[in-house]
């Protein structure tokens, strides 16, 4: 199976977080699993930092996600033509682009985010 990870469920997993759902982590260890991370999530990551609501380390992020053997997952033309064909359920830019990266992939976003939830099949809200 495809996963693609919220940044919320990144973060938690990188930093080991208790936050961090069992299904969740269960899903990620799983080898029989890919794992992919969004250039999404590390752009909002930056975002957030520059504006002081978070302080993460983008090299040890980056370094993390690659010894957890992740894939990157870069934003495609694709993906931009799956997010305007989004409904406006959800108004955070990051996480539309999630949504439209993991219909047109496909793969399964694994978040917590329950209003994600609403964009159907490909979200899991865990």
């Amino acid at each position: 199976m495809k996963l693609l990870l919220d940044t919320h469920v990144l973060i938690w997993c990188m930093t080991n977080d208790r936050k961090l759902p069992a299904r969740a982590k269960e899903l990620i260890e799983n080898t029989k699993n890919e794992v992919l991370v969004s250039a999404v999530s590390l752009w909002e990551i930056a975002v957030k930092e520059g504006l002081g609501r978070i302080s993460i380390s983008q090299s040890e992020l980056r370094k993390s996600i690659i010894e957890g053997d992740f894939e990157q997952l870069p934003i495609t033309f694709d993906h931009c033509e799956q997010l305007a064909s989004l409904p406006q359920i959800h108004r955070d830019p990051f996480d539309r682009m999630l949504v439209a990266q993991s219909k047109a992939e496909p793969a399964i976003l694994v978040t917590h985010d329950k209003t994600l939830g609403a964009y159907g099949e490909t979200v899991w809200v865990l």
